[in-house]
């Protein structure tokens, strides 16, 4: 983990919230916040199940679980008592679910993420950090909607707020085998000893993984200013290439089988807008994103913009960020620990 002891300085001794705290991201970062000596860590969710498997993983006293729902507002008030620092993860996050019922993901993703955020405000949380998605930025699905909106409340109540509360958000692009992501689904087809099914061979996606998430975040949670959005930079590759990685690692013959692009895909998936680049710092690693608009000046909006027109690039894409050659994709996936243990697996 990358600066550990700054981490440890800044969370050390702190009340730390997640919401969706069982999830790949809740979970990880649990790991990681009891190395930081953390006075305790609440886990809101409302999956008792996930919450029992949690528990029985980690049967760490510092960890605090409570049932409840970001929809409501009265819930996720009590369970920023005492709070000092929140990640929310909680959402919905599956596209063909969003599809079939967005009012739905406008519940949780906007309207819950919304709550969240009023009740850290009210509460006086000294930061919030709040998960998007990639999918959030030139939205054709309601998932990527809803985070686009969930996006912009943030930086609304930043602009509308005098608390001295700071949120920042962070997007990210596909974590190697999160729940619901592409390589568990394509791990249980090698396992039915079925083709890989991919929409279009040629379609890219960003590859990011669970560590590297959980440091953009921990990074994001220590240096973020009020209404900045972080991305981490990151490779990536095409779909195609990253189901031949998978039958080569597991020798699996069934092949890969196209069969066409599903309704809310994009071939490629983006970043930062090109727009937006014109107000995006580079660190380094990461890139910030600061806010259109930084106080609520109706005058500024409607009266006045950019006397000079920016020279607008492509933005920052799955398609002209560093792309992974077959061998490269094979090494990462290999240094994947669910991937190691599948392999162990076979060779007992």
């Amino acid at each position: 983990m990358k600066n550990i002891n700054k981490y440890k300085k800044y969370i050390g001794n702190k009340k730390v919230l997640i919401t969706g705290g069982p999830g790949s991201f809740g979970s990880e970062i649990t790991k990681k916040l009891l190395l930081f000596d953390v006075k305790q860590i609440v886990i809101l969710s409302h999956d008792e199940k996930e919450q029992f498997d949690m528990r029985n993983k980690y049967k760490d006293k510092r960890i605090k679980f409570i049932m409840g729902d970001v929809r409501d507002r009265e819930r996720v008030n009590e369970a920023m008592d005492g709070v000092n620092l929140v990640f929310h993860a909680a959402a919905l996050k599956q596209v063909p679910t969003c599809e079939f019922f967005p009012l739905e993901a406008v519940k949780t993703n906007v309207l819950g993420s919304a709550n969240v955020m009023r009740a850290a405000i009210e509460n006086n949380i000294e930061r919030i950090v709040v998960l998007s998605t990639d999918k959030a930025v030139y939205p054709i699905n309601a998932m990527g909607m809803t985070k686009a909106l969930m996006e912009k409340t943030m930086i609304a109540l930043t602009i509308e707020s005098d608390s001295k509360t700071i949120m920042c958000g962070l997007r990210y692009g596909n974590v190697m085998y999160s729940r619901g992501s592409v390589l568990p689904y394509f791990m249980d087809l090698i396992k039915q000893n079925c083709p890989l099914t991919v929409t279009n061979k040629n379609m890219t996606r960003f590859l990011l993984s669970l560590d590297d998430s959980i440091d953009l975040a921990l990074y994001a949670l220590t240096r973020g200013r009020g209404g900045n959005i972080f991305v981490k930079k990151a490779p990536a590759c095409t779909i195609g290439t990253l189901a031949e990685a998978m039958t080569s690692i597991f020798s699996h013959k069934k092949g890969i089988k196209e069969i066409g692009i599903r309704a809310g895909e994009k071939m490629h998936e983006v970043l930062i807008t090109p727009e937006e680049l014109k107000r995006t710092i580079d660190h380094g690693d990461y890139y910030e994103i600061l806010p259109e608009f930084t106080n609520l000046n109706y005058e500024k909006y409607f009266t006045k913009g950019e006397k000079k027109s920016p020279i607008f690039q492509e933005g920052y894409t799955s398609k002209n960020t560093k792309r992974l050659s077959l061998s490269e994709v094979i090494k990462i996936l290999k240094s994947i620990g669910e991937i190691k243990e599948e392999i162990a697996k076979i060779k007992k």
